[in-house]
């Protein structure tokens, strides 16, 4: 029988989510692609066990995670019922609709319809009566913005999730959709969104200075670029690495010359700062505030433990951050 560590709260930091009430650890874990059906279980298991006895009581799902889709629910969800029941209160635990998850025109995107079942699924799957936050996915350029902030405001309301989040959207989106939701009396605290040095999206689409403005908070995904802002492709592709394994999230043709030489320069920034590479990408989204948690994926536990070195040090001097610039953006 798992028992967590008395100390799992000495050392991990948290964070609001903007302005609301809700914290969130500095960093999270992402239940993406590793706790699927072609996954080992009781390395998911463990991977759990270590991020929780460490802080990370957050953890991330959607409906379509897997592979297959639902699969990580159903895994996620058996370890709960299996060890992580008596700590539910302890716990954040989050899921998402928006991308398809079964056939016909009423499993995808971001109708009433499509949400509000989906969540029921989702619950189903795990064994919950709530989440603790119910994302949109993506941003659906066919429903009415007004449809979809409606569908997350009645999963609050009916209590089958606390707070609502949006994921992939942008600056202008999430100001609409702020509106709607305050009208709605729902508390949307929160954003999902990719975010690393080398994916700068949310600071020119506005989505970072606009959650700043509004008082939400940012969840940042990919940190890492799934694996390019660590040592692992300083020197050739391993056999082991995803590329090689599945070739889908990370593409071999993307680490190019130009590419594995910034984050050759990168590596030794961070070197200089008494960091890895990886611990450095992660600090450096967290430097100023405006971004809530990291969310992190891993393959296994010593992963988890290794990133989460990241938040003894998230504070850059102009220097550096000009120097990490420079790099990027040579």
């Amino acid at each position: 029988m798992y028992h967590p560590s008395e100390k799992r709260y000495e050392k991990m930091k948290y964070n609001h989510c903007g302005k609301s009430g809700l914290k969130l650890p500095a960093v999270s874990l992402g239940l993406w692609h590793n706790f699927g059906d072609t996954s080992n279980y009781a390395n998911m298991e463990q991977m759990i066990f270590t991020a929780f006895d460490h802080g990370i009581t957050h953890f991330d799902l959607a409906n379509n995670y897997g592979p297959k889709p639902g699969s990580a629910e159903l895994n996620f969800g058996r370890i709960l019922k299996e060890h992580l029941m008596p700590y539910r209160d302890e716990l954040i635990v989050s899921t998402k609709a928006g991308y398809g998850m079964w056939d016909g025109p009423y499993g995808d995107w971001g109708s009433r319809k499509y949400l509000l079942a989906s969540l029921d699924q989702s619950l189903k799957r795990m064994g919950l009566e709530y989440v603790d936050i119910f994302y949109h996915h993506r941003m659906d350029p066919n429903t009415p913005l007004e449809e979809t902030m409606g569908a997350l405001a009645h999963a609050v309301h009916s209590g089958k999730a606390l707070y609502a989040g949006i994921s992939n959207y942008d600056g202008v989106h999430l100001e609409q959709a702020t509106e709607i939701l305050k009208e709605l009396h729902c508390p949307f605290v929160i954003n999902q969104n990719r975010y690393s040095m080398l994916d700068r999206t949310i600071e020119q689409n506005g989505l970072k200075k606009t959650a700043e403005k509004l008082g939400k908070g940012i969840i940042a995904f990919c940190p890492l670029e799934q694996g390019m802002l660590t040592d692992r492709y300083l020197n050739g592709i391993p056999s082991d690495s995803r590329v090689r394994t599945s070739g889908v999230f990370l593409k071999e043709d993307s680490i190019t010359v130009e590419r594995v030489a910034k984050v050759k320069k990168l590596n030794e920034i961070a070197a200089e700062r008494g960091q890895s590479l990886a611990e450095m990408a992660l600090a450096w989204i967290l430097r100023d505030g405006i971004v809530t948690s990291v969310l992190i994926g891993a393959s296994k536990p010593e992963q988890i433990l290794k990133n989460i070195e990241a938040i003894k040090n998230t504070q850059f001097t102009k220097d550096e951050l000009d120097k990490i610039d420079a790099v990027v953006f040579q």
